[in-house]
């Protein structure tokens, strides 16, 4: 995770405009934007010098990302990632639940025993070699565990509003998940889920996927104090 945005260099292709857009969407996702330390602000001149282009691509592209609620364009200000308060983030966190609970009931008639091993490798946080991967690597598996689950439904509609309300809580979840004390219940409860996912209990999948995704907006609700500037403000 990063304080600040991190880009390289883009090759230009016909699809440029998506690649720029795509470029700064993972940049600013995997910023720890509720970290006190982060700097949110986005200024096109580095960011074109980053990727190599002009700024006019850079600011069709942070228009978009304003459109798509994940930054803000203040005016005489500048642009800045957008954090949002704890509210709602706990109802983004509410509407995902609904949604990879959805996903785990059909996963387990839709997915296959190879991929349901895939899961169980992400699910034991352990590498390709069976080691143990480290707190930091387990940010990334953890949301990568979650978003296998909605791909193992096999529903493509579902998929698509699933990434789009994920896409808004990620940086909420990584910086969660630098809660060490959390590892252990967030791994035992991975395991319970593959488990009724592969048994083919529906209705257990289901209700375990909701209740370990609601415990993190129970989490957030209870610890997360003042995190962000727009909670500041609404004080």
């Amino acid at each position: 995770m990063t304080h600040s945005i991190n880009l390289e260099s883009l090759k230009r292709t016909y699809l440029f405009k998506e690649q720029i857009h795509k470029s700064l969407q993972e940049a600013i996702m995997e910023m720890d934007i509720y970290n006190a330390d982060s700097d949110l602000r986005l200024e096109e001149s580095k960011i074109a010098e980053q990727l190599g282009i002009s700024r006019n691509p850079v600011r069709e592209a942070l228009i978009r990302l304003e459109n798509e609620g994940l930054v803000e364009i203040k005016v005489d200000e500048g642009v800045f990632v957008k954090q949002r308060g704890i509210d709602e983030i706990a109802e983004l966190i509410i509407v995902w639940a609904a949604i990879e609970s959805m996903a785990a009931r059909l996963a387990c008639h839709q997915a296959t025993l190879e991929e349901i091993e895939e899961l169980r490798l992400i699910a034991t946080n352990k590498g390709p070699d069976g080691t143990i991967v480290s707190q930091e690597v387990y940010s990334e598996t953890n949301i990568l565990f979650h978003r296998k689950i909605l791909e193992l439904s096999k529903c493509k509609m579902l998929q698509k509003y699933g990434e789009d309300v994920f896409s808004h809580i990620e940086p909420a979840r990584r910086h969660a998940m630098r809660d060490h004390s959390r590892t252990e219940q967030s791994l035992f409860d991975h395991i319970q889920i593959v488990d009724a996912i592969q048994s083919g209990q529906g209705d257990r999948a289901s209700k375990l996927v909701e209740e370990h995704t609601l415990d993190l907006e129970k989490y957030i609700r209870k610890t997360w104090k003042n995190h962000s500037k727009n909670d500041k403000k609404d004080k």
